[in-house]
């Protein structure tokens, strides 16, 4: 029997299988509000047969935005604009997440087919943020340095935007601390370099991820599930942040109630050397799971169906996070399902096609 066309049981939700949609940046948002295409973007792939869709990056905050065209949820008109886009994902047997962002310091960027380049002045330009005033490229911005202050407002957007999630209709959460967006850069030495309580030791550099995940547990319901997605690595050896960094994380996220540990890796650096390959980030999924006791995720180059069903097999992972392959294919899974020789069902309208 196929385990990535097995359900999965996570708290009170149950994903009718182990695909599931990584979150992926559109760049067509208005002013943070989601449109036509996200609609149809979102839908095609619940139609698709995937058991999980993990919305792109939403900022919890304005500022929080990688750029001015990226999704956001920091005011009630954003939650009555998904909640269609929930509700049909959910028509069509599908799980909608969300996953909450911040990109500190590298925010205020263009759109990645206009180059990606950050903006330093003009109308959609801002003031980046981050735990020490380091510009992620040396063309950069040199981002403000938050005070303690201001870190407790935005560990309060968290909170406020995981309401906001809720009231829209989603049924599971993923924070997004990895690929050097602010909650990684806290965590990872390369990025922070304070002297405070959010500083130094490893207990301080994980404090404002663990004060999110306490503020989202406020409002959050017990029995929806709760993701993090790290970068389980700087690739840059014991210089930055590595697997058992990763490993004693997810331990303690495991302690806060967070279900799963969505294993992606790098970003905080441009002078990391990555070994980019089919399955190159699996082994910390492995790690986390086989180490910390919690459920993890699998993500990066995994583009066929027997991939994803040897990586669940092998019981390196729990849940398979595609992302460029559901761009190339929404109907991915439907395929792969045919493909691991899984009787799977098909919408009635495309029942015919179905060999």
């Amino acid at each position: 029997m196929s385990l990535l066309f097995s359900p999965l049981t996570i708290k009170s939700i149950t994903l009718k299988n182990r695909v599931a949609m990584s979150p992926m940046c559109m760049y067509s948002a208005v002013e943070g509000l989601p449109n036509d295409w996200h609609y149809i973007h979102y839908t095609s792939r619940a139609i698709g047969g995937v058991g999980l869709i993990i919305q792109e990056a939403t900022a919890v905050t304005p500022e929080g935005r990688i750029s001015y065209a990226d999704l956001g949820i920091w005011s009630d008109a954003h939650t009555e604009k998904y909640k269609a886009i929930v509700s049909t994902i959910r028509k069509y047997d599908c799980v909608p997440g969300i996953q909450l962002a911040h990109a500190g310091r590298k925010a205020s960027c263009e759109v990645s087919w206009n180059k990606g380049w950050q903006i330093p002045e003009g109308p959609d330009s801002w003031q980046t943020v981050a735990p020490s005033p380091l510009p992620f490229h040396e063309r950069d911005m040199i981002p403000h340095e938050l005070t303690v202050a201001e870190i407790k407002e935005i560990v309060s957007a968290f909170r406020q935007a995981a309401q906001r999630a809720l009231d829209a209709g989603y049924q599971l959460i993923e924070i997004h601390a990895a690929h050097g967006y602010l909650i990684n850069e806290f965590y990872s030495p390369l990025s922070n370099q304070r002297t405070d309580a959010y500083g130094g030791s490893f207990d301080n550099r994980i404090r404002f991820l663990l004060e999110v995940i306490d503020a989202v547990n406020e409002v959050w319901p017990e029995t929806l599930p709760l993701f993090v997605r790290i970068s389980a690595t700087d690739w840059m050896g014991t210089e930055g942040w590595d697997t058992e960094d990763s490993v004693a994380l997810a331990r303690i996220l495991k302690t806060k109630g967070v279900d799963l540990v969505d294993c992606s890796t790098a970003a905080n650096t441009r002078h990391a050397t990555i070994p980019v390959g089919p399955d190159y980030q699996v082994p910390f999924a492995d790690a986390v799971r086989n180490q910390a006791g919690i459920m993890s995720g699998a993500v990066g180059l995994i583009t066929t169906a027997e991939q994803a069903e040897a990586i669940l097999q092998e019981q390196k992972a729990d849940l398979i996070f595609m992302g460029r392959a559901l761009l190339r294919d929404p109907y991915f899974a439907l395929h792969a399902a045919t493909a691991l020789g899984a009787e799977v069902s098909w919408h009635k309208q495309y029942e015919r096609a179905k060999g």
